[in-house]
């Protein structure tokens, strides 16, 4: 386990720091990273599905998550990475709770999941978010009235890890059905780029909804 572990850390920290650097920079740089990211989890995509159908729906609405994702980094840099911190503490959260307390299994869809993992996911994203948005609060673009309110706050928070959380599920649903453990080996320790990205790519069209009805309201 504590090699596995090493390995998934190393391989995690290093994708953050590009990912951070990269987002940071913006610009030119930020969009050639979005469309070689739409790429490849396109093939990864392409490569493990079968039917044609679903094929095109799963292209479709890879195109629309990694819109979200230019369209939340263009409106609010913190907002950005606020969401991509969310999305990592509940994979790293998910984890460290599922591998130390293990007990009962959360789902068939993915064995390895449990329920003490998801509990994990949870704090773990609240802890992060609240120390960052008391740093950022004035900065993040969502909706400030979800900002501003702690409860809506926290219910907004358990939403994006729970969409994250099910993301990975549906993942790993389209994985089991296609008889693979790994959409690709790009990431040591990690597989494809769809295994590392799964919460996020259903996390940001989420958000962006939410968003769009939140303006729809006050209009």
């Amino acid at each position: 386990m504590f090699k596995e572990f090493e390995k998934r850390l190393i391989s995690s920290i290093i994708l953050i720091l590009m990912t951070f650097l990269v987002v940071l920079e913006g610009n030119i740089i930020f969009y050639i990273f979005l469309i070689i990211g739409f790429l490849i989890s396109s093939y990864e995509w392409l490569k493990m599905i079968k039917r044609t159908d679903i094929k095109i729906l799963g292209i479709l609405f890879l195109f629309f998550s990694f819109y979200s994702a230019f369209y939340f980094r263009d409106q609010s840099l913190e907002g950005f990475l606020l969401i991509i911190l969310i999305c990592v503490s509940t994979d790293i959260g998910g984890y460290i709770f599922g591998n130390l307390f293990k007990g009962p299994k959360l789902t068939k869809i993915s064995p390895n999941k449990t329920q003490s993992g998801m509990i994990g996911s949870f704090v773990l994203s609240l802890i992060v978010s609240s120390i960052f948005v008391l740093q950022y609060s004035n900065d993040i673009y969502i909706d400030e009235n979800l900002i501003e309110n702690d409860l809506k706050f926290v219910i907004l928070i358990l939403l994006i890890s729970s969409m994250s959380q099910a993301g990975d599920l549906i993942i790993s649903y389209f994985k089991r059905s296609s008889k693979i453990k790994n959409t690709g080996n790009i990431i040591p320790g990690h597989g494809g780029l769809l295994d590392r990205i799964d919460g996020m790519i259903f996390v940001f069209p989420f958000v962006y909804l939410v968003s769009l009805i939140s303006v729809i309201i006050k209009l």
